[in-house]
């Protein structure tokens, strides 16, 4: 297992390599260059001009040579300004002249400057990935037991009228965008004119005007059930069917594996053959799935985050790519791609752990 957690590793860090500079490469074409040229000197400035002010802030080197100062592999670019002042990637890092280092990276933590909030990329990226964070753990412990616990009463009895109503209502929460259902659930809950809010007003059960709440705002300060069920529920609808049909699907066949027939044979009862049996056999496919939500929450709650003005990961990452931010765009990146080799990583070693019988030459 260690031999393999480290070759994995290595495999890991090649992947992150790769895609990070792909990143890199297809934000620092020249036309992204120049838009950022002309929006932080000005829309009117000549072609020229664009080229001077790259040249004074270090776009003038190959990308390989630009890729490797990002890293923090590579000596960071140094030159003279107009003013005569000396000016390089390190400077900023440093009051005194004397103390500028050398590398100034993301490996020594330097990710650099936001062009849109004029503040550092990381404390940007790491207030986004706090509020997203709670979101994504919110939505987990709601998603993962409801649509487990769906599944497998689903796949217990394949072709039953149990079978056939949760399979509908998982079908149906898949197939609706989260742009619909978050439109419905405010619409029903959260709407002062429409659905069940102007009548628990009437009747005197709520004091407010809305039953909850139709935007996250508050949320980002202080999460309350009130503002932040709604953002929750959104997403969690849509994941809930999904990995309650995967759970289905890998119930119905363990449920009809030999095993399980030799159980019941031998006269174990129907819930010590699910429990003891089939559960854990029927959770390798799932919980794959279920590994995979975590980059999907991480990158894919844009819509949620937008439509309840919830200003986490997904709005910063909107943010940063409609402004031409490449900074906050490379750092976007860096945790994304963290997020989804970490959590391949760990799903491939929960399998042995789901299932002795699997292993990993």
């Amino acid at each position: 297992m260690l031999k393999f957690v480290i070759k994995r590793l290595g495999v890991m860090l090649l992947t992150a390599l790769a895609l990070t500079f792909i990143v890199f490469w297809l934000t620092n074409l020249p036309p992204n260059l120049e838009k950022l040229a002309k929006s932080e000197a000005g829309t009117r400035i000549s072609d020229a001009e664009v080229l001077t002010w790259l040249a004074e802030n270090g776009y003038n080197s190959s990308v390989m040579n630009r890729y490797g100062q990002w890293l923090g592999v590579v000596p960071g670019w140094t030159g003279t300004a107009a003013s005569g002042a000396a000016i390089g990637r390190c400077v900023p890092t440093a009051a005194d002249p004397a103390a500028v280092p050398t590398y100034c990276g993301l490996l020594q933590g330097n990710w650099g400057m936001s062009t849109v909030f004029k503040k550092p990329v990381a404390e940007v990226v790491g207030r986004g990935l706090g509020l997203t964070s709670w979101l994504m753990l919110a939505v987990m412990l709601l998603m993962v037991p409801i649509s487990l616990l769906l599944g497998v009463l689903s796949g217990m009895r394949e072709g039953s009228g149990t079978d056939r109503v949760l399979s509908a209502f998982s079908i149906v929460s898949t197939a609706t965008p989260e742009y619909v259902s978050g439109v419905i659930l405010i619409a029903i809950l959260a709407s002062p004119t429409t659905g069940f809010s102007p009548m628990l007003v009437e009747a005197g059960l709520i004091e407010g005007k809305t039953l909850f709440m139709g935007t996250a705002t508050g949320a980002m300060d202080d999460i309350n059930f009130w503002n932040f069920t709604l953002p929750v529920l959104t997403i969690a609808l849509y994941g809930i069917g999904y990995i309650a049909r995967m759970t289905r699907a890998s119930m119905t066949e363990v449920m009809t594996a030999q095993y399980i027939r030799t159980a019941r044979l031998k006269g174990v009862s129907f819930r010590q053959v699910v429990m003891r049996h089939a559960l854990r056999n029927a959770l390798i496919a799932p919980f794959t799935v279920i590994m995979l939500q975590f980059p999907w929450l991480l990158n894919g709650v844009v819509i949620v985050e937008i439509l309840f003005n919830y200003k986490g990961f997904g709005w910063t990452l909107v943010q940063a790519a409609g402004n031409n931010d490449i900074n906050l765009l490379l750092g976007c990146s860096v945790v994304a791609v963290f997020v989804v080799l970490v959590t391949q990583l760990i799903s491939d070693v929960g399998y042995v752990f789901l299932n002795p019988r699997i292993r990993i030459s």
